[in-house]
């Protein structure tokens, strides 16, 4: 089946080419192997990701694509994607040899739209528009119903099969990423001054919104599951707010293959805009209801952008509990002494870094100081730099922090003899025992 002009297709299928033989080389399976240690806090070795996100418009512009036809510069800017990383950042991914095709799904909505207001500047902040207004505007929400187009799916399968099944381990899969944003869903309809002032003077109004958000989800998460539209990501998959998937912990007991469940998947959620607001809140307006959302899963994750360094007794009581997000806002001396290796320690260095004047020097004190507080306390460190909405057009600036942040991991490594390659074999009764095993020698 032709999908592009043999021009475009000349050019996916030599970048295609170009990732699978980059995905074959052998640092990738020792990276994995690295992940799936780190994942099960068997190793204290620093992990580091780079995801440029906002900044990718200045690592690969439109106009360094040679693809004509906008779907083809698409799948070209995502090859691209991969080997820029492969090329230019010294972190720890891992290139795979595949093509994901997820399920076309359609959804009824809440009955009620959004609204805000935008500006005039691209990329620019934009206002909250509220659609709900007076309690009586509950009334107005639906639970969305989920639809699955199955002949869509297959087509896009077919389609991309057909242009790099050849190349490309091109596979169907199924809703992998789970993650709940609460708090997002009722701004995007409350509006966020709203939200803060119904904490205080309307809690019951609050919990009822939230709970209406939250049981959509709980809705949303069974009707993917009956449908068999769940994918196990234990591995590249993206998790929580950086990371992804790589454990020997999952599937669960008594998996059959052909049916994906809840236990069987890592999951998330977070609560940005809860980040002034104090713990017992957190826990009362947000964390109760994520709480009960992630229950079902086999690994969980918490947090982004929130700083949660006050919050931990709260996030410690969430079900399986993995990877917990430590924000540039965050004291990391104090999360480091609280996580120590119970947890991930998943750290996201402060992304205004990358603007204005590069300070290499005052970087490396910056990266040196939070590994040191990290394996001070024997944590489980992943160091994931995003967020980065620009980077004032100098993309050697994401080259140069990562390969600051590289030496930093080989001199703190060097000076604890820690060994990457070391993994300790065991399951979830042997896991206390063990998980530090290669992170502390000597």
């Amino acid at each position: 089946m032709n999908v592009t002009s043999p021009h475009d297709t000349a050019v996916i299928r030599d970048l295609a080419k170009r990732v699978a033989e980059a995905a074959g080389d052998p640092a990738m399976a020792q990276r994995r192997a690295q992940w799936v240690a780190h994942n099960a806090l068997r190793s204290t070795y620093p992990m580091m990701l780079i995801f440029p996100e906002g900044s990718w418009g200045e690592l690969l512009p439109g106009a360094s694509l040679a693809c004509t036809d906008e779907r083809a510069r698409k799948i070209e800017w995502a090859l691209r994607a991969r080997l820029y990383t492969w090329e230019h950042f010294a972190d720890d991914t891992v290139l795979e040899k595949d093509w994901a095709v997820g399920p076309v799904i359609t959804s009824t909505g809440y009955g009620l739209e959004p609204l805000r207001h935008d500006s005039p500047e691209a990329r620019g902040a934009w206002g909250f528009d509220p659609v709900i207004k007076e309690p009586a505007d509950l009334k107005k929400l639906r639970f969305p119903e989920l639809a699955y187009d199955e002949k869509a799916t297959e087509d896009e399968l077919e389609r991309m099969q057909s242009l790099l099944g050849d190349i490309l381990d091109v596979k169907r899969t199924g809703v992998a990423h789970i993650s709940f944003h609460l708090t997002n869903r009722y701004i995007a309809y409350r509006g966020l001054t709203e939200m803060m002032m119904d904490m205080i003077d309307e809690p019951a109004f609050a919990h009822e919104l939230l709970s209406f958000f939250a049981e959509s989800e709980r809705r949303r998460v069974a009707q993917l599951t009956g449908m068999n539209l769940l994918s196990l990501n234990n591995d590249g998959t993206y998790q929580n707010s950086g990371g992804n998937g790589y454990t020997d912990e999952l599937p669960a007991a008594g998996f059959n293959p052909a049916r994906v469940r809840p236990c069987d998947m890592w999951a998330s959620a977070e609560a940005q805009e809860l980040a002034q607001v104090s713990p017992e809140m957190h826990n009362e307006f947000c964390i109760r209801y994520e709480r009960e959302l992630l229950a079902p899963f086999g690994l969980t994750g918490y947090g982004c952008c929130e700083d949660l360094t006050h919050k931990m007794d709260y996030v410690f009581q969430i079900p399986h509990m993995r990877r917990i997000s430590i924000s540039p806002f965050a004291d990391v001396d104090a999360c480091a002494e609280r996580l120590k290796g119970n947890y991930i320690f998943s750290w996201k260095p402060h992304p205004a870094h990358l603007v204005g004047s590069f300070d290499a020097h005052a970087i490396r004190a910056y990266i040196r100081h939070c590994i040191d507080a990290a394996l001070a306390h024997g944590c489980v460190l992943e160091m994931i730099l995003k967020d980065t909405h620009t980077c004032d057009g100098r993309p050697e600036r994401f080259d140069e922090w990562t390969r600051i942040a590289r030496e930093e991991i080989e001199r703190a490594a060097g000076a604890r003899r820690v060994d990457p390659t070391k993994t300790v074999t065991g399951c979830h009764a042997g896991r206390d025992a063990s998980r530090r095993a290669d992170g502390v020698a000597g």
